[in-house]
């Protein structure tokens, strides 16, 4: 399995719509990416770091597939329409990472 970890960084000038993230965004990607192996989706809100400074991402999308040929699948099936709605809700660039689950 791996972990497609999506994280949305907080700087002084970004602006997020939590609220069409939450309600169409992530429907989106589960809508289009379920029956082509997405197999769980967990969203973190940042809150703060340990020294009392603000978050450094303010939204992480945590996605789980059951193989990278899968999540490669599935980003050449709806990649151009999930990766376009981004605008919809933020003018920053998410950072990905493709994790192997490991323990």
């Amino acid at each position: 399995m791996i972990l497609v970890t999506v994280m949305y960084p907080n700087d002084a000038e970004a602006a997020f719509d939590r609220d069409y993230y939450l309600q169409k965004h992530i429907p989106l990607v589960k809508e289009r990416w379920t029956e082509l192996g997405l197999t769980d989706v967990q969203i973190l809100s940042g809150v703060g770091q340990p020294n009392g400074n603000p978050p450094m991402y303010r939204m992480i999308a945590l996605l789980t597939f059951g193989s990278l040929q899968q999540f490669k699948d599935a980003g050449k099936a709806h990649g151009r329409e999930i990766f376009a709605d981004i605008a919809n809700f933020t003018n920053v660039q998410p950072i990905m990472q493709i994790n192997e689950i490991a323990g």
